[in-house]
């Protein structure tokens, strides 16, 4: 127990020294093997621990899903998404923050990561709701908590790292994540309704015009047709989640090329930017499992699993102090940091709870979706502070609102967990 408190202090220091959580992970696990072991079977741990990790087939699906989002975003069928939104709900009082939230849903399924749905929000939708006087702090919110859903709209890459990390299905987490992305989403626009009625910060837009509506939405309904083939895939049990991903970036590709909006330097940068952000995942999902490997050396999982099974104490008490705590973490790191540290204590926990894995999963990235919006380090807001010039003190006050709906799904998850499960429970396989 010394040691693994020793070894914590450590990954603690590394961290607040901002060593990337990936190494930060993998020191610290190796360090704790080689006092357990020493250096010579810790070096042989870590070899194979390394390759097991690192060669699992569903991985593949991490680069194919960046890639498409790359690839549409590139080839500017993100922005398209955006305006076409706009032109149908944008009229109304509050339309266009609604229609920043419909595009959001979009973008998350196009996209798969948080900040740069919220970079591109910010970049289109928050000039738009601007230029037809929005308050600075609701333009700017809209932007930030839009930009969370692409945390559980699938093809999130969060619900794939978790399914990594815990070896559940990820064709199953990614169907049990429609009806609380837009569960989330419908509650944002009950949210802008409010605000809309209730003050003066979302007025009306520019009056309907169906012909431009249509127009607009015309270079989109390949997309939207794109993405009903990939999720319909995984639904009917007719591909594999990899196997989707990459008929995905197929389909991205034909309709970029087919639209001609993308260059062949745009293609290369989309490229460059998927491997990227592939082995940053791919590095903390290996580093990650050297660190499980120490605790699970160190019998400190198993320590918890006997005092869970012997406490008094409700289940539903374990998963408040679990909820809590992923809170609390969420507040000063990113989501994959989260799962990475906290999946290999968690999830045997909640399996040991008779917890089902994919509703936990859910529960899990709704919990560290709401940490993307938290003082002191609400990623999003951060991002749309720093993209739209808004201060920040500004956009957590235009975020609260929204922060007590997200509260509320999470509550509504927890409770009734048929919301997440009905839909993968009709699944062919």
């Amino acid at each position: 127990m010394l040691t693994f408190l020793v070894i914590s202090i450590l990954l603690a220091l590394f961290m607040v020294f901002r060593m990337p959580v990936a190494f930060a992970m993998g020191l610290a696990g190796f360090l704790g093997l080689a006092v357990q072991l020493g250096p010579r079977p810790a070096l042989s741990v870590l070899e194979r621990t390394f390759f097991d990790s690192t060669s699992s087939f569903i991985l593949v699906a991490i680069p194919l899903f960046i890639l498409m989002a790359e690839l549409l975003t590139a080839g500017q069928v993100t922005r398209r998404a955006i305006i076409a939104c706009q032109s149908w709900i944008g009229h109304v009082k509050g339309g266009l923050a609604m229609a920043t939230i419909a595009a959001s849903v979009i973008l998350a399924a196009l996209v798969g990561s948080s900040t740069a749905s919220t970079a591109a929000m910010a970049a289109s939708a928050f000039p738009e709701m601007r230029n037809h006087n929005y308050s600075q702090r609701l333009a700017a919110a809209v932007v930030s908590v839009g930009g969370t859903l692409a945390v559980v709209v699938p093809p999130s890459i969060v619900l794939v790292v978790y399914g990594v990390l815990t070896e559940t299905s990820i064709g199953k987490l990614f169907i049990a994540g429609i009806i609380p992305g837009l569960l989330t989403a419908t509650g944002f626009v009950i949210v802008i309704k409010l605000i809309a009625h209730l003050t003066d910060q979302a007025p009306r837009g520019d009056a309907f015009n169906l012909k431009k509506a249509a127009k607009d939405s015309r270079h989109v309904l390949p997309m939207g047709a794109l993405l009903i083939l990939v999720i319909g895939a995984i639904y009917g049990g007719l591909a594999s989640p990899s196997e989707a991903a990459a008929l995905g970036v197929m389909g991205s590709l034909i309709i970029v090329i087919a639209q001609r909006t993308i260059s062949v330097a745009g293609f290369s940068s989309s490229v460059s930017r998927a491997v990227k952000a592939t082995v940053m995942i791919v590095a903390i999902v290996a580093c990650s499992a050297i660190f499980s490997n120490y605790l699970a050396f160190t019998r400190i999982t198993h320590t918890l699993l006997d005092f869970v099974a012997t406490t008094d104490m409700p289940r539903g008490v374990i998963m408040a102090i679990i909820i809590i705590t992923l809170l609390v973490m969420g507040m000063f790191m990113d989501q994959l940091a989260i799962l990475s540290l906290a999946m290999p204590l968690a999830f045997p926990i909640a399996l040991a709870l008779d917890f089902d894995p994919v509703w936990f999963g859910i529960v899990v990235t709704k919990t560290v979706e709401i940490g993307l919006l938290t003082p002191p380090l609400g990623l999003n807001a951060y991002v749309a502070a720093a993209q739209t010039g808004v201060p920040l003190r500004k956009v957590f006050l235009g975020v609260t609102p929204f922060l007590a709906m997200e509260i509320l799904v999470l509550l509504l998850l927890l409770f009734f967990p048929a919301i997440t499960l009905w839909l993968p429970s009709l699944m062919v396989r």
